[in-house]
């Protein structure tokens, strides 16, 4: 009986950290992909691109989702917005809690004519 007890708790702690391991994967990504809409497109360089403030935006919210995953960052600002070209570049920066800036790199992984998926590096 004890032998049963003791499988079904590892079998349980694991499940647990499973599923744990999973939540951090699926809320610590970095990628995203943006309807390019009238709200979020502005024109840089005779490009679509994504407008500054949503990147900015998505990243401040997306850079530390949970306690273990990132520093919280403020402020973050993007200089201009990210043509929705693949291989495009363009930091962004951000002030960490006590005032450090921290630049944040950001790339066109694909676009199409109506959204545009990038990344950004933590």
């Amino acid at each position: 009986m004890q032998r049963k007890f003791l499988v079904g708790v590892v079998g349980g702690v694991a499940a647990i950290v499973a599923v744990g391991a999973l939540g951090t994967h699926l809320l610590s990504g970095t990628e995203s992909t943006t309807e390019l809409d009238g709200l979020s497109t502005v024109t840089v360089g005779g490009h679509k691109a994504l407008a500054a403030n949503i990147a900015a935006g998505r990243i401040q919210s997306k850079f530390h989702p949970l306690p273990w995953i990132g520093d919280k960052l403020t402020d973050v600002t993007c200089p201009t917005g990210l043509k929705a070209v693949a291989g495009a570049t363009l930091t962004c920066v951000g002030k960490t809690g006590d005032g450090a800036r921290v630049d944040i790199p950001v790339t066109v992984v694909k676009a199409t004519g109506d959204s545009v998926t990038w990344k950004f590096e933590r």
